[in-house]
């Protein structure tokens, strides 16, 4: 898919929707969707392809893309909020939802899905109680599929929280998890 091209605002100009003078008024906003939104349309919108580096930074500052933030978006770079949900909607990275504290993240490529994945991802979906896109009901782990983690000699593997592990299997990603909780204990005492 390819992203929709945006013709930003020249600098000073009021634009279709607004321009200048709407998007420094988001910056000033009390609302942390709308302020983030701003801030990075501002640093990427007279780039080309800015559409993606303002979402991945949204995300990077909120840990999500909430709803808010899209009219902000497309106001900044004359599209459409169709267009910014349907690019947010598109790419799996992307979320409308916070993650939870860890997010767990299972290769499903399939040099992985030769040595084991589903089985892993069978054992993780069944260990967390919930699906691929989703948070456990506490909100310690957001279960995500991903598309190769450049492991393929040592299949299957998983990241969490950014740290790749190879060769794992059920019990190995039992122990994972577990150290994970219980470094977050610990954070908290």
């Amino acid at each position: 898919m390819s992203t929709p091209q945006a013709t930003p605002n020249p600098p000073g100009s009021a634009g279709a929707r607004g321009g200048e003078s709407a998007l420094s008024a988001a910056r000033q906003s009390s609302m942390p969707a709308v302020k983030a939104a701003a801030q990075a349309a501002t640093q990427w919108r007279g780039q080309p392809g800015a559409l993606l580096p303002i979402l991945h930074d949204v995300q990077d500052q909120l840990g999500c893309i909430p709803a808010d933030a899209v009219p902000t978006i497309a106001e900044a770079l004359n599209l459409s909020r169709a267009e910014v949900h349907g690019v947010v909607s598109f790419y799996p990275h992307f979320r409308t939802e916070p993650a939870g504290r860890h997010v767990l993240e299972v290769c499903r490529a399939e040099s992985c899905q030769a040595m084991g994945a589903e089985r892993l991802a069978d054992h993780a979906r069944q260990t967390l109680g919930c699906d691929f896109h989703h948070t456990t009901s506490d909100g310690a782990v957001t279960l995500e599929p991903v598309y190769c983690l450049g492991l393929c000699a040592q299949s299957p593997a998983v990241m969490l929280d950014g740290k790749p592990h190879a060769r794992v299997t059920p019990d190995k990603l039992d122990r994972i998890l577990d150290r994970a909780m219980q470094h977050a204990q610990e954070a908290k005492a």
